[in-house]
């Protein structure tokens, strides 16, 4: 196995044993996630089980929904919501002080509009805020719920990786905030092959993406940009925060970035995540006699947190006392993506 340091590409794991009863193919599957995670960060994902026509249908509908003229999008602005659900317009969102991403999206989650935590003022458990567009709830409703589905089984996979039972997550995937977003990148006769969206990790336990065209690049651990364009069929995973936290550090949140290409793209990037207050920390056997282990954190509040930092309607609403951040330090968020850290250029 290569070492974190050389990789150039990204490893392709069958994970269908996971839907075996045999606990041999069960474990032999574990440990290829296990290794992806610990060397790459990143993987393809094969055998899933998710049917194609459900990201077909997605995609329909997302290229029938951003084909809309601006006025009719912003009647679902997601600045009208208080669970941050709705339309993202070019400009939005950014991570750092460098040049807006030429992008939109349509952020959305787990659909409860009667849940006590919502109702309570949780920042991001609620209702989705559907737009008026036929068959686009109905067809994202059917990815979101299978692709999730997916996740759990995933998840699975991932705590044989780490040595625990498979069944040791379930309670903490009750009702957690697990976003999909559409994603559209509309074609920019003016774009370079330069970076764009800037580097980051992924601020949950792993991110299961599917999109229709090149462009996504992952940090290797000599700060290089490996190409991860899509795999026909499959979903490309990568491992984010609450993992690297769970493992203290062992598993890597590798950084990655969407590349600035004039052909247009959609994205379908759903970030698998714990309950809102789920606690995480470093498992035990991950953290070695003497050693102090990376801090505790809420699986919402950071996920809500890094979400301020990168919405300018969230920021307003900061700035004008609002709402307010997680009281969580500032410094546990901080460790995450150690791969960036080498990164040059």
């Amino acid at each position: 196995m290569r070492s974190p340091t050389e990789f150039d590409a990204v490893p392709v794991v069958d994970v269908s044993g996971l839907f075996s009863d045999d606990p041999a193919r069960q474990a032999k599957v574990a440990e290829e996630l296990g290794a992806a995670a610990r060397d790459v960060g990143f993987l393809y994902v094969t055998g899933h089980n998710v049917p194609q026509h459900l990201y077909d249908g997605v995609l329909a509908a997302a290229k029938g929904f951003f084909a809309q003229p601006m006025e009719t999008k912003m009647a679902s602005y997601i600045g009208k919501s208080r669970n941050h659900r709705g339309y993202v317009p070019e400009g939005e969102e950014g991570f750092g002080s460098g040049p807006k991403d030429k992008k939109e999206a349509f952020d959305l989650s787990i659909d409860l509009p009667d849940d006590p935590d919502y109702l309570a003022g949780n920042p991001m458990l609620g209702p989705n805020q559907w737009p008026d567009f036929p068959g686009f709830s109905e067809a994202v409703k059917d990815y979101y719920d299978a692709t999730f589905a997916f996740g759990r089984v995933l998840m699975r996979g991932f705590a044989m990786a780490l040595g625990e039972p498979a069944d040791v997550f379930d309670g903490f995937l009750v009702k957690p905030p697990s976003q999909l977003r559409l994603i559209h990148y509309p074609f920019n006769e003016e774009a370079e092959d330069r970076m764009g969206f800037g580097a980051h990790t992924d601020f949950e336990c792993f991110t299961l993406l599917r999109s229709t065209a090149p462009g996504l690049e992952v940090m290797n651990g000599a700060g290089q940009w490996i190409d991860s364009p899509p795999l026909d069929g499959a979903y490309t995973v990568n491992i984010g925060d609450m993992l690297e936290l769970m493992t203290n550090g062992e598993f890597v949140a590798t950084s990655h970035r969407v590349r600035k290409v004039k052909e247009e793209r959609y994205s379908f990037p759903l970030f698998f995540n714990l309950d809102y207050h789920a606690e995480v920390k470093p498992l035990p056997r991950f953290v070695r006699a003497g050693e102090t282990p990376r801090p505790a954190l809420l699986a919402g509040e950071h996920l809500y947190a890094q979400t301020i930092k990168a919405f300018a309607y969230l920021k307003e609403r900061l700035a004008r006392g609002e709402i307010q951040m997680p009281g969580y330090a500032d410094e546990a968020a901080a460790t995450f993506g150690r791969e960036a850290k080498t990164a040059q250029g």
